[in-house]
């Protein structure tokens, strides 16, 4: 038989209801937050939760990733140490890690996946995390199809990539600004998100050049339209982000996502999806109408788009058109047609965002609560989509998986056989007294009906097969019980035939790519400090929460660009636009100076004061 490649769409579990809801819209494996230690602190979960999501996903052939992800201090070793032991013993199906310290003690034999806090970003590191015993690596935002590509050529770990939700403007793991401003650190799951805030951009001589605007805020990803692109590069793994979003958003991505790759694995016959089942939506998904800053490809096709979403931080929906009457209480937009409840968004003369509620539509006016800044020619945006919103809340999938039933016959009375989708089979037996049905047909239909009633199972009838030697009359009680226990049964099978991983971690000493580590290298243990010193490396600096002081320090590397945002990129664009240099970003507190490496296409942000 051919080996297919396996694809899977991983989405996120804010909690196991979470990830229950992001299986059954289609979701091959989800990540979740572990009791202590990831990288999103307000949505850590205890093991139970995430056992009772573990019986759940395998019972669909889906995968449990827990994130253990921060860095962590040396009076926490042991209490990671024990957290992971706690996992493997509840079957987890990989653990999501940043701090390399870990790797220096007695883990159990389950999968370690790279974080992306790990700066995955080139050939040498990626294949140096192979070599040491990773079994995936999940690779930096900032990459393009040609790098993925490049990665893919030299290594043959498995690859990850975030393809939808919100981006971090900084390479992850080497963003200190939240550190350094209020003491939360990104790197040990509390940031403060200050990348969100608003700034001044004030030049050499002291002009201020970008006033009171969100100079470091990104739009949010969505790289649905490369996803076979990605995969004919490598990647088998693709991402969602959103461990802090809503029910609804999970939904809405996870079908559209599912929707996507389906579509492609239909002409792609050496692909598979990693998981079993399928989903069916009784809503229409789309991206769009989930919570986004605008979207944005970023740098998967090199250099060519801005990223930046300078006028705010916050969700503008999907726009619906431009108003192109107004009166006195109402108004007439181009595009889709507001409802009853609808929340539209716009930006007002002073570019600042702003918004209402609709109160009512009557035929194609519109009837808001307020009436402010609403003008002819104005793009309208709906950042609350109030009748898809109210689908989304009740019941808006069923995950089914395939099964043929057959019913056998014995001395003592009937057998029914299940086979499901993967091969699974089992097989219940019950005691009757066998009566020849007087009407045939109509028994055989009867007992058909009645086998396939799985409604509210996780199973969905294929085909149904009666192989008595004769048709038998066979009350629908029967029917109903020999149904029900083959169910279970078929149901304790799966469970009981899901393989857990089982991948030992064994120590190396393959060399490190570099012999000097600066604290953009996160090493906060002293395992860590023994880990990259037993790979080669000379000189290690404590990381960046470990330093007394901040000033001069390089708080975030990144691909974003201000100045291509602003049309002044020497490299990339011919406008010929020039700031009196070095710029500075200044808040109400701080002032941090730019720096530009165009050699490697990347920005510097430096905490001064």
């Amino acid at each position: 038989m051919k080996n297919l490649t396996s694809i899977e769409l991983l989405a996120p579990a804010k909690n196991a209801e979470f990830g229950v809801a992001a299986i059954n819209h289609g979701a091959d494996a989800v990540y979740i937050g572990a009791p202590r230690f990831g990288a999103r602190a307000a949505v850590s979960n205890t093991i139970d939760e995430i056992a009772s999501l573990i019986k759940h996903a395998h019972l669909f052939r889906a995968k449990v990733y827990v994130t253990l992800n921060t860095i962590l201090f040396d009076d926490e070793l042991e209490d990671a140490r024990e957290i992971i032991w706690s996992l493997y013993n509840e079957g987890v199906d990989g653990l999501i890690i940043q701090d390399m310290g870990l790797l220096e003690m007695d883990l159990p034999p389950v999968p370690l996946i790279a974080s992306t806090q790990t700066h995955n970003a080139s050939v040498a590191s990626v294949s140096f995390l192979e070599n040491i015993g990773f079994q995936r690596v999940i690779l930096a935002r900032e990459l393009s199809l040609e790098e993925i590509t490049e990665i893919r050529k030299h290594t043959n770990v498995e690859l990850e990539s975030f393809v939808h939700g919100a981006l971090c403007v900084s390479f992850s793991g080497r963003c200190y600004l939240s550190q350094a401003v209020c003491n939360r650190s990104g790197n040990r799951g509390v940031c403060a998100q200050p990348c969100r805030s608003s700034y001044d951009l004030v030049d050499n001589a002291g002009n201020i050049v970008a006033h009171d605007k969100h100079l470091l805020s990104l739009k949010d990803f969505n790289l649905s339209s490369h996803i076979e692109a990605l995969m004919d590069a490598g990647i088998s793994s693709f991402k969602i982000e959103g461990r802090l979003k809503d029910l609804s958003y999970l939904k809405n991505v996870t079908a559209s996502y599912r929707n996507e790759i389906d579509r492609i694995l239909e002409g792609k016959p050496d692909y598979a999806k990693s998981s079993s089942g399928k989903s069916t939506f009784s809503f229409t998904p789309d991206l769009a109408k989930s919570f986004n800053r605008g979207f944005t490809k970023y740098n998967i096709e090199g250099r060519k788009e801005k990223s930046g979403s300078f006028l705010t931080q916050k969700s503008l929906g999907k726009k619906v058109g431009e108003i192109t009457h107004i009166s006195r209480d109402w108004f007439i937009l181009t595009g889709d047609a507001l409802a009853n409840g609808d929340g539209i968004c716009f930006f007002n003369e002073n570019d600042d965002l702003t918004g209402t509620l609709i109160g009512r539509v009557e035929g194609e006016r519109a009837y808001p609560n307020s009436m402010e800044g609403l003008r002819v020619g104005l793009e309208i945006y709906r950042n609350h989509d109030h009748l898809f919103e109210k689908q989304l809340q009740g019941e808006t999938c069923q995950r089914k998986i395939k099964v043929a039933l057959s019913l056998k016959e014995w001395e003592q009375g009937l057998i029914l056989e299940a086979i499901d989708e993967d091969g699974i089979c089992a097989t219940v037996s019950i005691d009757i007294i066998k009566n020849s049905a007087e009407k045939v047909d109509r028994a055989r239909e009867q007992t058909i009906a009645q086998l396939s009633k799985l409604g509210d199972t996780v199973f969905v009838a294929g085909q149904i097969s009666i192989d008595t030697a004769q048709v038998y009359f066979v009350p629908a009680s029967i029917l109903n019980q020999l149904r029900r226990d083959v169910v279970q049964a078929l149901i304790d099978n799966r469970l009981k035939s899901y393989k857990v991983p089982q991948v030992p971690f064994v120590p190396n000493d393959f060399p490190y790519f570099e012999t000097n580590l600066t604290y953009s290298a996160n090493v906060s243990n002293r395992l860590a400090r023994q880990f990259y010193t037993r790979h080669g490396v000379e000189n290690i600096e404590p990381a960046f929460e470990l330093i007394p002081h901040y000033t001069n320090k390089v708080v975030m590397t990144t691909k974003y660009c201000i100045r291509y945002q602003m049309d002044a990129c020497p490299m990339h664009q011919k406008s010929g636009k020039k700031f009196d240099e070095p710029l500075f970003l200044k808040d109400s507190k701080h002032v941090y100076r730019l720096s530009f490496d165009c050699k490697q296409c990347i920005m510097n942000v430096i905490f001064e004061d």
